[in-house]
């Protein structure tokens, strides 16, 4: 299967994600991925920009998003760069999922959503968040 690239670039802005989702689900529509490997990039991804809107830019819409997407031979590879501060996904504990609370799973469902994930500082600021799902093409393209 050939290699091919997508990107996008969105605000910090939470009304852009329904922009991004059809985006992704494009990408993976294009890179054969079933509807149970589209469901798990999109809901990851979703979590994921989330956070960096929320937390990582704290709700300024001036900074930008870029989403870049890379499709492999058997992988569809996310990265997702922002301009927060420096983030260290490895401090984030995995939470008891039985326990009762608001808010607070984005990082453990993307874990469990996604085969690779990992998170790098990039230079001069922010950081680039790797999502990685493996998968079987449902058709070459």
């Amino acid at each position: 299967m050939k290699e091919a690239s997508f990107s996008l670039v969105i605000p910090s802005d939470m009304q852009m994600l329904g922009n991004m989702r059809t985006f992704l689900e494009a990408v993976c529509e294009t890179c054969g991925l079933d509807a149970s490997a589209t469901y798990a990039v999109v809901l990851a991804a979703g979590e994921a920009v989330s956070n960096i809107i929320c937390h990582g830019h704290r709700l300024r819409c001036e900074l930008p998003i870029s989403i870049q997407c890379r499709r492999c031979a058997d992988c569809l590879e996310l990265q997702i760069l922002d301009e927060g501060e420096p983030f260290d996904l490895s401090a984030i504990q995995c939470q008891d999922p039985t326990e009762l609370r608001v808010g607070g799973r984005g990082v453990f469902l993307i874990r469990q959503l996604m085969d690779e994930v990992s998170c790098e500082r990039r230079e001069p600021r922010g950081n680039v968040l790797r999502l990685v799902k493996r998968y079987s093409p449902t058709s070459e393209r």
